[in-house]
């Protein structure tokens, strides 16, 4: 019988089928009604960075397979048109929900409202605000004087046109940048009753359009949004002559000029001032465009206010006390007898705090190393670290300033540490540093004791509240001793050390986790128990994923926990039908991974930072740490169960029917965010 050939998703299409699912949660009547609408915001933050990124690359593999002739081995332009097609059509889901979601708030008594639907009374608090908090932040651009260079990528405009009733034919166009912070997208406008009213602030600079304009003689107004996409993705310079900071400063200059993907505009547009803004923003091809509704950029949605409702909500979830870090105690001294393992936002991500700080202030603390890649907007980490410094020690930190969307705000905080007197450590050409790593050495009576923590997701109090990750703070010597040896070889960029407990990218994670696979697939050709549990952001790399078919081939009882991309095909006779594939997206957006193998009895547990995707493997500093306390696997193990159980969040993957969700049958319904809650909140 013939082997039935490999089966692989293209990875954009399964990040929109993600993205999917985040939709989902929009469009899911159980979830709170401003959540809904928050959802919304997700989705169309995640689409904008997915043209950005990878519709961008693959706009650039197109021109350069047109202009050097090399064959590739896949059709850029048949994955472009797959990509436009399926977001048409979650732009018309997108739509119907948003429609669904505003009758749902009106029927609440929270009614958004355009320039045309206020009250003379409310028309006065408009104007009031409009001139108070608005006016001074409007910079109008004549149509004729735009240049694309001019526009800002993660904005919005409004394309006007501009008559006059005293000279009729006389027409002139101008843009005018919708201001982002500090004014808010939803302006909150008096009320005579009980209902609430919210105007979209393209609504109050379109009521107030007379105010900027006419002076110059203009008194009739039509105007339309529309939103301009750039390629982010940055070129590099290699001059040696500059430090790597000066390089990354200049490459964010050049993202500000990146060619379009992207031009999303208000379909009632009229066509001549639509051709006009195209042509000055140099938009051509019929990929980049997209016919949208009213109002762009949804991101804002995510800030969508609460109008007084709580119960529109999510209620708040108080994070959990650890069970054996206890407040007024040291945690340095509980983690030198034993393993602490932390799972946000359970728990609370202030234990990262209250350990930088107790080392800061620590007399026998000595240094302090840390990798950071995102960190929150007013960072305490930062201020932990600056303060350590302040305070004697020796504080050395890596801060990737290749963090994608967030290098700006990396270069900003790796200024203020050097300016404070912390080693910062330049980047590493060609790789970036993702783990999340921290080193504390500590003398205890004539030895260097080394402490460490080593975490799924970033150093970021913010994130930490919504992003489910895990970190391990330990004393193991073998540990924290590999922990150190990256560290060094961070420095010194020159010879990898041997690790013997850390799996450490690029050097040794492809093949350890490779092994790992092996050693499943032989036991189950012995008749054997063989299996594995995999749990992760995202699943693209080719080998990673040809190797889990070979094992569900086998017989290897293959589960996964996929967030997001995943090219497997789970199920298929013959090839797959071991291996089973969900997709968890619920309140909190999952994060952490976690790779379990049955090894013969004697399981073995991995944390990581890394992904299983190409880049992770082979061109990052990534880590994947064992768990070696008993009690910390079977905790561990008790989470992914629960999560594999989930029948009310969880989808199937890659299913011929796009994300079902996972079929309850009589079985009570089991929403894993809220068990593991319970679960931790028991033990």
């Amino acid at each position: 019988m013939a082997k039935p050939p490999v089966s692989l998703i293209t990875r954009e299409t399964s990040w929109l089928e993600f993205n999917g699912r985040v939709l989902q949660e929009a469009a899911d009547e159980t979830t709170p009604l401003i959540e809904r609408i928050k959802f919304l915001g997700i989705f169309s933050n995640n689409l904008d960075e997915f043209y950005r990124v990878r519709v961008a690359t693959l706009n650039r593999m197109l021109d350069y397979n047109r202009r050097s002739g090399e064959p590739l081995d896949f059709n850029p332009r048949r994955v472009l048109k797959e990509i436009n097609r399926i977001d048409r059509e979650q732009r018309k889901i997108f739509s119907e929900i948003f429609h669904d979601i505003v009758q749902g708030l009106a029927a609440e008594n929270i009614l958004m409202v355009n320039e045309r639907e206020i009250t003379p009374e409310q028309g006065e608090f408009v104007r009031t605000y409009f001139n108070r908090h608005v006016r001074s932040q409007l910079f109008p651009i004549m149509l004729s004087n735009l240049k694309s260079s001019a526009l800002a990528d993660k904005s919005i405009y409004l394309a006007i046109s501009l008559s006059s009733s005293a000279r009729p034919g006389a027409q002139e166009q101008a843009v005018i940048q919708i201001p982002g912070k500090p004014l808010s997208r939803f302006v909150l406008l008096p009320s005579p009753d009980e209902r609430k009213y919210i105007m979209m602030l393209d609504d109050v600079i379109r009521y107030c359009l007379d105010e900027i304009f006419v002076i110059f003689g203009w008194d009739t107004f039509e105007a339309y949004t529309f939103k301009f996409t750039r390629d982010a993705e940055l070129d590099i310079d290699n001059d040696v002559s500059k430090s790597f900071l000066e390089i990354m400063t200049q490459s964010l200059k050049q993202r500000r000029l990146g060619a379009p993907v992207r031009f999303i505009y208000d379909k009632t547009m009229p066509q001549e001032l639509l051709e006009m803004v195209k042509q000055k923003l140099d938009i051509t091809g019929a990929d980049t465009l997209s016919k949208s509704g009213r109002y762009h950029n949804f991101k804002d949605f995510m800030q969508f206010p609460d109008a007084g409702r709580p119960d529109l909500l999510y209620a708040p979830v108080m994070p959990l006390e650890h069970r054996r870090l206890h407040h007024r105690e040291s945690i340095l001294n509980v983690v030198k007898d034993r393993d602490i393992m932390l799972h946000y936002p359970y728990q609370s991500f202030q234990y990262n705090i209250d350990l930088l700080r107790e080392a800061s202030i620590d007399p026998d603390v000595k240094s302090i190393k840390m990798t950071l890649y995102r960190v929150a907007r007013d960072s305490r980490v930062i201020n932990a670290l600056i303060n350590a410094a302040r305070n004697g020690k020796s504080v050395t930190v890596f801060m990737e300033l290749q963090a994608r969307f967030d290098e700006e705000a990396n270069i900003y905080w790796a200024e203020k540490l050097q300016e404070e007197g912390v080693k910062l450590i330049q980047g590493i050409p060609g790789f970036k540093v993702h783990c999340k790593l921290l080193l504390i050495r500590r003398r205890e009576g004539s030895r260097l004791v080394n402490y460490a923590s080593i975490g799924t997701g970033n150093f970021n109090e913010e994130t930490a509240r919504v992003y489910s990750d895990i970190s391990l703070l330990t004393a193991d010597p073998q540990i924290t001793a590999d922990v150190d040896g990256v560290f060094n070889f961070i420095e010194s960029k020159y010879i990898p050390p041997k690790f013997k407990s850390l799996i450490v990218s690029p050097f040794r994670m492809r093949n350890f986790f490779t092994h790992m696979i092996n050693n499943e697939i032989k036991r189950a050709g012995r008749g054997e128990e063989a299996w594995c549990i995999i749990k992760l952001n995202n699943l693209v790399d080719e080998k990673m994923v040809k190797k889990l078919y070979q094992a569900g081939e086998a017989g290897v009882k293959v589960r996964i926990i996929c967030r997001g991309t995943c090219t497997l095909v789970p199920g298929r006779k013959g090839l797959s039908e071991n291996i089973e594939v969900i997709s968890i997206v619920d309140r909190f957006l999952e994060h952490s991974r976690v790779f379990v193998f049955h090894n013969g009895g004697d399981e073995r547990y991995f944390i990581s930072s890394a992904d299983w995707m190409t880049r992770n493997l082979d061109h990052r500093i990534e880590v994947a740490c064992p768990v070696n306390d008993p009690s910390l696997k079977r905790d561990l193990m008790t989470i992914l169960k629960i999560q594999l159980k989930d029948n009310t969040k969880a989808r199937i993957v890659n299913h011929p029917d796009i994300n079902p969700y996972k079929d309850r049958g009589s079985v009570p319904a089991i929403r894993s965010q809220e068990e593991i809650y319970r679960f931790l909140k028991d033990v």
